[in-house]
């Protein structure tokens, strides 16, 4: 494919912008063939009004017009607050559950529309839930982001959740695959160690991606090493994501790196190994969050080919428009 044909195509990075507007410099990494999506933060939002008009501007920069995603889980993992609905964490879905299952999948299913809904209206297109970590008591990172600790409450809560986003038109990624609730250390500070046999992993963590099966449209894997399987993170692992995730569990979606300017993926090397490390496990797109100096050198020395496959599960996360 030549460098001419790309600007047609969704490319592989996803950045981020620093205000609540763009920067004449944004508008030309943005335009940059190899950038897919944008993410944004807290920081990116003043109203719903000003957000409207920033993911208009964005989506208006690029045909076909790149996705726009945050992280909109609920709790403390909420990055637009004023004027929009106050989502709680997902816990109170899983106690919920222990008193009422039905009533937990039915709230699971209308917060799924709320968020959604507020979420469409301002133009965003994905957000970066649900979270299938278990609740094993070891991760205060995940804590009460996580539904419960049962895989089997985890998956059922998940399933309405994803229902209610989806009828409303927003995306979803579920994370953290294949499981980030045994680790300890949070791997934006450390690099975080699980020692489970792989037999165990995938029994309980991994069950909720091989339960909700095709429902799922993009998964997120770990900056975690599952020591008993590959002496690298899971994000950066072909077994994690090209034999377990592709091939054995049949997911045939969108795989999104973790954040590459995490203290846990600074394990592969500069920026560009980073990327190019990522891509050759698997993932699909790679997100450089925080650092627009990394995303700059990255766009620079990134060498990509584009894939009708890629194309299509991307396509699948963008609504109609």
């Amino acid at each position: 494919m030549t460098l001419k044909a790309l600007p047609l195509m969704r490319g592989p990075v996803m950045v981020d912008v620093q205000s609540t507007v763009l920067t004449e410099h944004e508008r030309k990494r943005l335009r940059h063939p190899l950038v897919g999506a944008v993410i944004l933060f807290a920081r990116n939002f003043k109203s719903k009004r000003q957000l409207k008009a920033l993911c208009d501007e964005i989506h208006a920069i690029r045909t076909p017009s790149l996705l726009i995603a945050v992280d909109h889980e609920g709790g403390r993992v909420q990055r637009f607050r004023e004027g929009f609905s106050a989502i709680p964490p997902m816990r109170t879905l899983g106690d919920i559950w222990d008193k009422d299952p039905l009533e937990a999948c039915r709230k699971a299913s209308e917060l799924g529309e709320c968020i959604a809904s507020e979420l469409v209206e301002c133009g965003v297109d994905l957000s970066f839930t649900p979270v299938l970590d278990l609740d094993h008591g070891h991760s205060e990172v995940i804590g009460n982001r996580a539904f419960h600790h049962d895989p089997r409450v985890v998956t059922m809560l998940a399933r309405a959740l994803i229902g209610g986003l989806h009828a409303k038109g927003v995306s979803h990624c579920a994370k953290h695959f294949p499981g980030h609730g045994w680790a300890s250390a949070d791997s934006h500070l450390a690099l975080p160690i699980d020692d489970r046999p792989l037999d165990q992993i995938l029994a309980v963590d991994a069950m909720p991606y091989q339960s909700l099966g095709r429902l799922l449209r993009s998964v997120m894997p770990a900056h975690i090493v599952y020591s008993s399987v590959d002496a690298k993170p899971a994000g950066f692992s072909k077994t994690w994501i090209k034999h377990i995730l592709r091939k054995d569990l049949g997911f045939d979606g969108f795989v999104f790196s973790d954040d590459l300017t995490m203290e846990a993926a600074s394990v592969a090397g500069s920026i560009k190994h980073r990327a190019k490390a990522a891509l050759a496990a698997g993932c699909d797109m790679v997100l450089v969050c925080n650092r627009p100096d990394l995303a700059d050198e990255l766009l620079a020395q990134l060498s990509w080919k584009s894939s009708t496959t890629y194309q299509r599960r991307l396509q699948a996360l963008m609504p109609l428009r």
